[in-house]
């Protein structure tokens, strides 16, 4: 086998690969459920995305300067940080929970372990955890689409209110589980998912338009299929369980792809690059893992939505996965510790 490999000169490298690249690509895949979220919510969109990069920037300006280490802004990766925290929170939260938000992600998350690609947690995860456990009603405060209820944002408008609400479909999910709501007609909303015109966090609302996204970064091969194809194949297959078995109670397996932030996960945040693993077989496991989990948590824990607590958790074991994945060099033997 030896005989037929082929040993080459460095660089080994085809095309030019940053991480500024990388993270402008990413950022270009955002702009898609960023223009959707911009066009549903208007000016909560905008304010929020403003204020979550802006303190995402400054908080990794003051840390470099403090550290006096170089500027590390122009690699994007605080952009996309802030992006991805502005995308996870209720368009209603006031524009404090989103400073609040992208300083911890960026001063406890990131450059406390030392900045990219040395932190554990995805930030904008842990951001959106923390956010969720200090500020728990400002958290599940949803806003109605303003393209899908005009009249109700002049009514708010006029009566100077911060937002109209809604349930979000997660939460007519879960309430369907505990019998207080039909699955079947719970099911029909899965196209509103699908296009966005119901409430919902900020970037996750429009499938369509992560879709879209995601199909661009697949292109770029920004991403690879793996991690994306392995959270919604196992979501699936777990959404189907219940669903087969009563119908009636579990719904659509298909609304569960469309509806929260699975697909925003599965494309923009379960694949990120350094919290996730190294090896192909890792990053089947680890998408695998997140779908699960996701899923566990819709059906069986209180919260509607598991998207967070899934990734962190699968972050913590990313370790492991590429451990008992690893790969062992032509001809040599598996290492035993």
């Amino acid at each position: 086998m030896l005989s037929k490999i082929t040993v080459s000169p460095a660089p080994h490298i085809s095309q030019p690969l940053s991480t500024q690249r990388v993270m402008l690509d990413v950022l270009i895949g955002l702009a898609f459920p960023m223009a959707a979220s911009i066009w549903f919510f208007r000016q909560y969109a905008v304010l929020l995305l403003v204020c979550s990069v802006g303190s995402c920037l400054v908080s990794e300006w003051l840390v470099n300067v403090l550290r006096k280490k170089p500027n590390s802004l122009i690699d994007l990766s605080a952009v996309v940080t802030g992006v991805i925290l502005a995308f996870s929170l209720p368009p209603a939260a006031p524009w404090w929970v989103a400073v609040i938000g992208g300083s911890f992600a960026i001063l406890i998350v990131k450059m406390l372990y030392g900045g990219l690609g040395y932190n554990v947690f995805n930030p904008a995860m842990a951001a959106r955890v923390f956010l969720a456990i200090s500020f728990g009603t400002l958290m599940t405060s949803w806003t109605v689409p303003a393209t899908a209820k005009d009249e109700a944002l002049k009514k708010m408008t006029a009566a100077n209110t911060h937002a109209t609400t809604q349930a979000t479909a997660m939460a007519w999910s879960k309430a369907s589980l505990k019998g207080q709501e039909n699955a079947v007609e719970v099911s029909k909303f899965y196209r509103d998912s699908f296009f966005g015109i119901e409430g919902g966090c900020l970037g996750e609302t429009s499938a369509l338009a992560i879709l879209l996204g995601g199909i661009y970064m697949l292109f770029r091969k920004t991403i690879t299929w793996r991690i994306p194809a392995a959270v919604l194949i196992a979501a699936v297959v777990v959404a189907s369980i219940g669903w087969l078995i009563k119908p009636a109670a579990y719904v659509n397996p298909m609304y569960h792809l469309v509806g929260g932030g699975m697909m925003l996960c599965a494309f923009f945040i379960a694949t990120d690059p350094v919290t996730s693993p190294l090896t192909v077989k890792g990053e089947l496991i680890f998408g695998a893992g997140v779908g699960v989990l996701i899923m566990l948590i819709r059906i069986l824990g209180e919260y509607p939505e598991g998207v967070m607590y899934a990734v962190l958790i699968m972050n913590a074991l990313t370790p492991l996965i590429d451990r008992a994945t690893r790969l062992i060099p032509a001809g040599g033997k598996p290492h035993v510790q």
